[in-house]
């Protein structure tokens, strides 16, 4: 029904090339051949840490909301709450709940708010950056029934 991979932007791939330059010049000082490693090592380590952190998905699937790690009935959720930019930066901030789950991302400037409605759950809400937070409320209400 929804899924979404929250890939980091372009840009930041430019970051694996900067540490794999780093770490050539600093490795530069004991020759060509460690340099070049420093390079091959620094661009590839970069490179899976940032897909690594852009792998990040959220789905709705078989009457689950799954969020990252998080995998959560959508008969125990309540409201969904599409934010706007400035809102999300208010609710990952100041109005932050340390109770409640996140699921952050800088580079996502808009979010979903759901609100937990089970009581053994003790996380009062949901935070999800998503760049789509209207298509992944009507999902969560479409799975809901």
């Amino acid at each position: 029904m929804y899924d979404e991979r929250l890939t980091a932007p372009r840009s930041w791939w430019l970051l694996p090339v900067g540490t794999g330059l780093s770490l050539a010049l600093i490795l530069l000082v004991f020759g060509p051949v460690p340099g070049l490693i420093g390079l091959l090592v620094g661009f590839v380590a970069a490179a899976v840490a940032l897909s690594s952190y852009g792998s990040a998905r959220i789905r709705v699937v078989q009457g689950s909301l799954v969020a990252g790690a998080a995998r959560i009935p959508v008969s125990a959720l309540g409201e969904a709450r599409p934010l706007d930019a400035a809102e999300a930066v208010a609710w990952r901030s100041v109005k932050a709940d340390p109770r409640a789950f996140m699921l952050l991302r800088s580079y996502v400037r808009t979010a979903l708010r759901v609100e937990v409605t089970d009581p053994a759950d003790p996380t009062p809400y949901l935070y999800l950056s998503t760049r789509d937070p209207e298509a992944l409320a009507a999902a969560l209400t479409a799975a809901r029934g």
